[in-house]
């Protein structure tokens, strides 16, 4: 069979297993024999890359890439192979090129973008490489024809890859997946269901699978758990699925299967889908030792939710800190700061609502963000989405992936930072999430001893109590003395 090089840039050191690639080996496995490289593991990525095609024998490299700190580690092995093997066919998919295929393709080092879900489309684009078939009949691919970028038709969501079985001797030493967080002593991801239902502005999911979803078998699910703990001894799971709790018909089965294996875990959810549970089924999620739910919260402006597309309001924010309060729950919830229309006065009011959750709830974890819409993509055959109408006018984005790989907008993509941002409101937003982490240090960290913690919420009460953020120096020096955890630096 013809080999295929299968990657996984560099994003995080908190290495899980790289499901992306492993699924893209699952599906293509009758035809073609694969190898991954994760760029988690190895920190010479491009070196073993371009050691690996240097050899020979491949038809292609294909790697998943999303935006943000991942898109400069792709750029550097993807030019390491063309340096080496220039006339490989290299191909990106995953977030970036979905969202951005234009500036995927305006790169000396990528040869073709697959939008969407990669797994049929990455196939038959081998198929038409290895064969001579037609590229414009692959769908979901986007490419250049005598110079010009041409998208073909969208590729239609698909649940076929629910039905893949990954084998885990497709990645080198698969225990290095499996460590110590707050769950366990074993934690491991995985990724149960597909897609997500809901189209929020900001979300490359949601602009990824335009709505739809589906959900696991609950035999598949208990199936694939019994695996992983029997052959890594897992002991706890953080699931990936964009949106754990779904429609509660559907949730049911795959309860059961978590209160009968009761290993702690940890998954997104909404705010909607926690409250709609019915006690039996909240009997479950407490019999199956859930310990946290990451839940968007977003905003306190209703009016804003609403432009968010995001399908909440602020009073179910309030109520599902309650019921998690009630069932033993830690809700973990992300707020959007500084949106375009008023930065300053939606970042205060952000400001007060955490606080009001705070008195309701002192358990509950906090993480945030700088509101910054997708850029407009195209959809294929010349189809684009609006330009979010909350951007200024005069704000352009990045044409090419190199471009997007420029810290500013490795930031942007993180929602870690937007260009309307005064410097005054940046040390706002820092010296706020500063005094906030520090009174309240997150139990995700398992390092650092209670006495520490102790310190610092002792250190941080006074300008807690007194909402007195600027400048909290003494603050960062104790954070750096007993190297505070950050979890939007260190999560699961």
């Amino acid at each position: 069979m013809k080999r295929v090089l299968l990657i996984n840039p560099r994003i995080t050191s908190n290495a899980r297993f790289p499901l992306a690639v492993m699924h893209l080996a699952a599906a293509l496995k009758s035809r073609y024999e694969t190898r991954i490289l994760d760029g988690n593991l190895d920190r010479h990525l491009p070196e073993t890359a371009a050691a690996a095609v240097k050899e020979g024998g491949y038809a292609a490299v294909g790697l998943s890439v999303m935006g943000g700190p991942q898109l400069p580690a792709a750029l550097a092995v993807s030019r390491a192979i063309r340096a080496v093997a220039p006339e490989l066919p290299i191909v990106w998919g995953g977030y970036f090129p979905t969202l951005c295929s234009d500036a995927a393709l305006n790169s000396d080092c990528v040869d073709y973008a697959l939008r969407g879900q990669g797994e049929q489309g990455f196939m038959e684009l081998l198929d038409a490489l290895t064969q001579g078939g037609a590229l414009a009949d692959v769908g979901g691919l986007s490419w250049r024809r005598d110079g010009e970028i041409v998208h073909n038709a969208d590729r239609a969501f698909s649940t076929a890859p629910l039905q893949l079985e990954v084998s885990y001797n497709e990645v080198d030493d698969p225990q290095r997946y499996l460590g110590p967080t707050y769950l366990g002593r074993r934690t491991t991801g995985y990724q149960a269901a597909l897609g997500c239902r809901y189209r929020c502005s900001f979300c490359g999911v949601a602009a990824m699978f335009r709505g739809k979803t589906a959900l696991p078998e609950a035999d598949r699910l208990e199936r694939d758990l019994r695996l992983l703990q029997s052959r890594f001894g897992a002991d706890s799971v953080n699931f990936y699925d964009n949106n754990f709790f779904d429609r509660q018909i559907d949730m049911q089965p795959l309860l059961e299967v978590l209160a009968r294996l009761q290993m702690p875990w940890w998954c997104f959810a909404r705010a909607d889908a926690l409250l709609g549970l019915s006690d039996t089924s909240w009997a479950l999620v407490k019999r199956s030792r859930l310990r946290m739910a990451y839940i968007g919260a977003e905003s306190p402006n209703d009016a804003l939710l609403r432009d968010m597309r995001k399908g909440t309001r602020s009073d179910q924010t309030l109520a599902v800190v309650e019921a998690c309060r009630r069932h033993g729950v830690v809700p973990e919830l992300s707020f959007m700061l500084a949106p375009p229309q008023d930065p300053e006065g939606e970042t205060e009011r952000t400001f007060a609502f955490i606080r009001q959750i705070k008195r309701l709830h002192p358990g509950t974890e906090v993480m945030l963000y700088v509101y910054t819409p997708l850029p407009p993509q195209r959809l294929g055959e010349g189809r684009w989405t609006l330009r979010d109408p909350a951007l200024p006018r005069d704000l352009a984005f990045p044409d090419s992936a190199d471009g997007w790989a420029q810290p500013q907008w490795v930031d942007y993509w993180c929602h870690l930072d937007a260009p309307w941002l005064s410097p005054a409101l940046r040390r706002r937003i820092s010296d706020f999430r500063t005094v906030l982490g520090c009174r309240f240090p997150t139990l995700t960290d398992i390092r650092a001893p209670r006495w520490q913690k102790a310190a610092l919420r002792a250190a941080s009460a006074w300008r807690y109590r007194m909402a007195h953020y600027d400048s909290p120096r003494e603050l960062r020096w104790l954070e750096r003395a007993v190297k505070l955890w950050d979890p939007q630096l260190h999560s699961l």
